[in-house]
């Protein structure tokens, strides 16, 4: 065993950083992690499963929620003055449904000589026709009509439709601001 020591004599300082770091990502990798765990995007809600009503409410208060804050923060620019909002969406969102997935495939001596592959939907119970859905996206933004007091000065216009742009992914065509009725 004299061999031992003498391996770690030799290592210099960058030789254990590389074996430090390669078991840290030994650990990271081997760190299990649960089925369907993963980040959303800023644009993915999570929401318990809802009927086509409980979605049509839920739209139209994510749509007046947006408007609603669109109006508070045009409201405290300069220039500005009263505004009143108005946006419109593409569609109304999608609907992630749960799935079960089997694949399967058949061959010998490593030759595939088939596949297949076969999706199910998950529903809430089995005697309930229902499909669990376990993300809801959120409707896209299609355009935005804003009614402000000081619409009619062009340099209000360009601001206005800067903040616009920067808070939602709307080209400026898809954009209208007119000034409001005195």
């Amino acid at each position: 065993m004299k061999w031992f020591p003498d391996i770690f004599k030799k290592m210099d300082k960058t030789k254990w950083m590389i074996l430090g770091l390669g078991g840290i990502l030994l650990l990271v990798i081997a760190i299990p992690t649960e089925r369907g765990q993963s980040t959303n995007d800023l644009a993915t809600l999570e929401q318990e499963p809802a009927d086509s009503l409980s979605q049509d409410r839920f739209i139209r208060t994510y749509k007046k929620q947006l408007a609603d804050d669109l109006e508070q923060a045009l409201t405290s620019m300069d220039g500005v003055g009263k505004v009143r909002v108005m946006i419109t969406f593409q569609d109304s969102g999608e609907a992630i449904v749960e799935k079960d997935v089997i694949k399967s495939s058949s061959g010998q001596n490593n030759t595939q000589t088939g596949s297949q592959y076969q999706e199910s939907t998950v529903y809430l119970e089995e005697n309930n026709r229902e499909p669990y859905v376990s993300q809801q996206k959120l409707p896209a933004v299609e355009g935005v009509l804003v009614v402000a007091q000081g619409g009619g000065d062009s340099r209000v216009k360009q601001e206005i439709s800067d903040v616009v742009q920067a808070l939602f992914p709307v080209q400026v065509h898809k954009i209208k601001i007119v000034k409001m009725q005195e």
